[in-house]
């Protein structure tokens, strides 16, 4: 029997454009959940993973499958669903799993054999079973995992085109942010896997670099965090000899046993949700720790960094009370809390987000017409109508925020400073010019998108004027 597991690709998405900026590389993940599915299936089964991030494979030369499994964020739902076309033209089952098939169950169904809803593991093997007996059924619900259950993930299937190796360590995340679907998908509840497992699993990894996936690495009672230290005690114990980068909130700077444990068991880098450079924009968001009295960013930041580990800041550009100037604002306040690297993305409705059920309730999701149009959906293009921006001027804010941090002498001065302090000089360096060299090709697309779909932001909020008339200078800033 053979299985084939596919990630499918979105051509929009610069980052995993690896042949037009070699630097992209190093910001490309493993489908790390079909690795997973593919270390619960029984042995009788030929499993083939294909990423198409490295690569479209040419399907119609490849052995037939006898089943198809497809995992899908929402802006790879549309390439999801042409993948799932041509197997089932040629007779293939096809069953689709993932956050974007959970949370639109009744469109994935239309499209594909069978849809797996919220996490795949406690069904995964009965899905097998039906397929092999001819009886797939239409849907399945995994529920909430028992991680502390799961085998570890099938690395040796994914050897080759990566600079990161991946790895999950924790699932669930009690914030429940407006913009977020993770506790939708994941639930609020924290589960974390257990130490002993995780160690085996980072020594099956083949690569020097990994990528922790966790949505939020060390959680945030005291429970949660007197684990993570024990988890980063044994990997230090271990020996593993591997640099990692993870997700975390800015409760992670606030505990220097945590940082120095985190250091010694390899934390190279961490990536944290700042969203908003404002009071408001943070109680718009649900962003409830970084709303705490007393919080210094820029503290936090040098006491993580005190430990050589760097810091990714994210941030939303196009919120409700976002005025015209936050592009800049945000790449100051970025520079001023001292990040090393800024990853700043657009508002984007999700569905399964409360932000999603508000701005549909508003009809301000201005690209609505599904499934075509979930490829924008990717956070880096404007796909809803913003209350005091037209769609130039908001695409204007956000490269104005990266042309400003990204410029060439703000790298060099971050990079003097990584490699000074001897913080992760090379992983800063390589991120800091995979988002500049992205920026002429986000010119690009951006051009290109408000030549396709500039006539659909014609509406007015509080003052926002239209984009229609601009439409004949479309073409872009280099």
């Amino acid at each position: 029997m053979r299985l084939c597991l596919i990630n499918p690709s979105n051509p929009l998405v610069s980052i995993v454009r690896i042949k037009e900026s070699r630097w992209n590389r190093f910001r490309v993940w493993k489908p790390l959940s079909l690795m997973v599915l593919a270390g619960l299936t029984p042995p009788e089964w030929e499993i083939t993973i294909v990423d198409e991030n490295l690569g479209v494979p040419d399907y119609p030369a490849m052995p037939r499958p006898d089943l198809v499994g497809i995992t899908a964020f929402t802006s790879q739902a549309n390439r999801a669903y042409e993948v799932a076309a041509h197997f089932r033209r040629l007779g293939v089952p096809v069953v689709m799993g993932g956050i974007h098939a959970t949370m639109c169950l009744d469109e994935a169904l239309e499209r594909v054999d069978s849809v797996v809803t919220r996490e795949a593991e406690r069904v995964w093997p009965q899905v097998l079973k039906d397929s092999r007996h001819g009886c797939l059924k239409r849907h399945y619900d995994g529920g909430f995992a028992e991680i502390d259950r799961v085998p570890p993930a099938r690395h040796d299937l994914l050897t080759g085109g990566y600079a990161m190796g991946a790895i999950q360590t924790t699932r669930g995340c009690p914030m429940n942010c407006t913009f977020c679907s993770v506790t939708a998908f994941n639930g609020a509840h924290y589960r974390q896997r257990p130490i002993p497992d995780v160690v085996r699993e980072f020594q099956l990894i083949r690569e020097k670099r990994v990528l922790v996936v966790d949505d939020n690495l060390i959680g945030t009672r005291p429970e949660h965090i007197a684990h993570a230290k024990d988890l980063f005690r044994a990997m230090a114990q271990a020996n593993l000899r591997k640099e990692w980068v993870a997700q975390a909130t800015i409760n992670f700077g606030d505990d220097e046993e945590l940082l120095a444990l985190a250091a010694k068991a390899g934390c190279r880098g961490v990536f944290i949700g700042f969203e908003s450079p404002t009071p408001e924009g943070l109680l718009e968001l649900g962003k409830k720790f970084n709303l705490l009295k007393g919080r210094d960013f820029r503290a936090s930041l040098r006491r993580i960094q005190r430990h050589h580990i760097l810091v990714v800041g994210s941030f939303i550009i196009g919120l409700d009370s976002d005025m015209p100037g936050v592009g800049k604002r945000t790449a100051a306040a970025a520079s001023q809390y001292g990040v090393d690297n800024l990853n700043a993305m657009f508002l984007t409705p999700l569905p399964g987000t409360r932000l999603w059920d508000r701005m549909k309730s508003e009809g301000r999701i201005t690209l609505d017409t599904f499934p075509e149009d979930w490829k924008y959906y990717t956070l880096t293009f404007p796909v809803a109508q913003c209350k005091h921006f037209s769609l130039d001027s908001i695409i204007e804010e956000m490269l104005s925020c990266d042309r400003k941090f990204y410029s060439l002498p703000r790298i060099l001065r971050r990079g003097w400073s990584n490699l000074w302090q001897r913080r992760a000089p090379l992983f800063a360096m390589l991120g800091a010019l995979s988002y500049r060299s992205n920026l002429r090709l986000n010119c690009r697309a951006y051009a290109e998108f408000k030549r396709q779909q500039g006539y659909r932001f014609t509406g007015r909020l509080d003052g926002a004027e239209s984009f229609v008339q601009s439409v004949p200078g479309v073409g872009g800033r280099e």
